[in-house]
């Protein structure tokens, strides 16, 4: 049975009609900024309703009773319906059009009614469902214009309710016509007031989604988790251990010049949507991005023991995605990459534009091995070496004196120990042995 009604709310139908009442949701609203165009979407939800359940009130008095006994009646309704329908069209005039309109039309009207028909038929009763739309169609900003209609509500419901009693009614009507337009009076109050708050409650829902899927794409997750229960705490953590990653396209300055903006931009995008995917496939946590250059760190926030592999695994993985977008584009780059391990400060940096940065000498020396290795190689520090030891082959670069570190004895990267690739032209080399000391 639940896979059945899942099924159904799945089915074409169901999202072609969800598609349409977005648009009628939407419509008129598309000038707006995101925070009012939402509270005008819930006004369209709110106007569609009160004039559905409007010309049911003007069927149910034409149809099933005296047309000329009710002639008065279904007028009035028929004016607030369309009122109502007129909503969408009014929000080109200004956010409060709308608003103004339906909240006069629905006072003045249900108080009309009420004079009519008399107070047992329960109309004044709506003024229920106006007073908790008031809000979510107007603003909380505008306390005091809400304070005002809520008021007026309150004493247009009092005064109907002690002026308009039955044996004063304009209509002389039979207590079963009376009974029938109670329950709908009541039916259409209580829908009323649930279509607005979930509509409202469902798009207060979707947009904190957005915002949460934006954050997510900013910081981490466990970041954004820690920034929700605390906002205004510091965040900063000291890791015992951790891989630093920096990637910087070789040359692709010289070819921005002849690509030009837009295919620089495109290329670019391309490239660096390739090694988020990769980033999110090995574990890695991207930090950011400056131009041409990518860096990422393995080991954080969350701790992990196998965050050399894992930062190998990508850079790897990045210059094998490199050489075929590079094919692909016909942009002759190449990717030069860095990898240090050790101890690492992390932390959010920022009030307004924040961002997960991490610093530290590890950081550092991770920035200059990048600066020091060569066109589609990974050059690795000491420490990762010793980490990726027995896992992984890598070749000796040689000592190289490293400003601030003095002289290091960096590695190639080469590949894992059952795979091992030409460093050239990235082909598979089943006849090259490198051990992980580095002997050829």
């Amino acid at each position: 049975m639940r896979q059945r009604l899942s099924q159904v709310f799945s089915s074409s139908r169901v999202r072609n009609l969800r598609r349409v009442i977005a648009r009628l949701a939407g419509y008129g609203t598309e000038q707006y900024p995101p925070r009012i165009r939402r509270r005008l979407q819930i006004m369209n939800v709110t106007a569609y309703a009160v004039a559905a359940f409007t010309l049911i009130y003007v069927v149910q008095q034409a149809v099933l009773l005296d047309f000329q006994t009710w002639k008065p009646v279904i007028l009035i309704n028929l004016v607030m319906a369309a009122v109502a329908l007129s909503i969408p069209f009014l929000h080109r005039y200004g956010e409060l059009a709308g608003p103004l309109a339906i909240t006069l039309s629905e006072l003045i009207g249900i108080f009309a009614l009420t004079y009519y028909i008399g107070r047992d038929a329960g109309l004044h009763l709506q003024y229920f469902a106006a007073t908790a739309a008031f809000f979510v169609i107007m603003g909380l900003e505008r306390l005091k214009l809400i304070a005002t209609f809520v008021l007026l509500s309150l004493a247009l419901h009092l005064v109907a309710w002690s002026w308009f009693i039955q044996s004063n009614a304009v209509l002389v009507i039979d207590k079963a016509d009376v009974d029938a337009h109670y329950i709908t009076a009541v039916v259409t109050t209580f829908s009323v007031i649930s279509i607005v708050v979930y509509y409202a409650f469902r798009l207060v829902e979707h947009a904190q989604a957005e915002t949460d899927a934006l954050l997510h794409n900013i910081l981490p997750d466990t970041i954004v988790d820690r920034l929700k229960q605390a906002p205004a705490a510091t965040i900063a953590n000291e890791f015992a251990e951790a891989s630093v990653m920096f990637a910087d396209i070789a040359g692709f300055v010289a070819h921005a010049k002849q690509l030009g903006p837009a295919r620089t931009v495109e290329v670019l995008n391309t490239i660096m949507r390739a090694f988020d995917e990769l980033a999110d496939r090995y574990g890695v946590e991207k930090i950011k991005t400056i131009g041409d250059a990518y860096m990422a760190a393995a080991g954080l926030p969350v701790a992990v023991t196998d965050h050399a592999e894992r930062i190998a695994g990508m850079a790897l993985a990045m210059v094998e995605t490199a050489r075929r977008i590079a094919r692909d584009v016909n942009v002759p780059f190449a990717l030069r990459i860095g990898i240090a391990s050790g101890p690492v400060l992390a932390g959010v940096i920022g009030a307004k534009r924040l961002i997960y940065d991490v610093w530290g000498d590890t950081v550092n020396l991770a920035s200059r091995l990048e600066g020091h290795s060569r066109a589609n190689r990974i050059l690795v520090s000491p420490l990762t070496r010793v980490r990726l030891e027995g896992r992984y082959v890598l070749e000796p670069h040689g000592a190289i004196d490293i400003k601030g570190y003095g002289a290091v004895e960096p590695w190639f990267l080469v590949g894992p120990t059952d795979a091992v690739s030409d460093p050239g032209t990235g082909e598979r080399n089943p006849a090259q042995t490198v051990t992980s000391a580095g002997s050829i």
